[in-house]
């Protein structure tokens, strides 16, 4: 099957798996490096200044959390 499918505009590619973490982030690895990218100059963030402690305020976000189990 790999032989017959094997092209260049669609080739194949085998991970050793033995050890799954490893084969995980050597995929991760490899499909990055075959997307071409170009780093993009971005502006400085500017943060504001941190709360003073107790006037911390949680903000109302509309979010749709999901139920935690633990």
């Amino acid at each position: 099957m790999f032989a017959a499918t094997d092209t260049a505009w669609a080739p194949w590619y085998v991970a050793r798996s033995d050890d799954k973490k490893r084969a995980r982030l050597n995929i991760i690895r490899h499909l990055l490096s075959r997307i071409p990218y170009e780093d993009v100059p971005r502006d400085r963030i500017k943060l504001p200044k941190r709360q003073k402690t107790g006037d911390y305020q949680e903000p109302d976000y509309p979010f749709k959390f999901i139920p935690e189990a633990y």
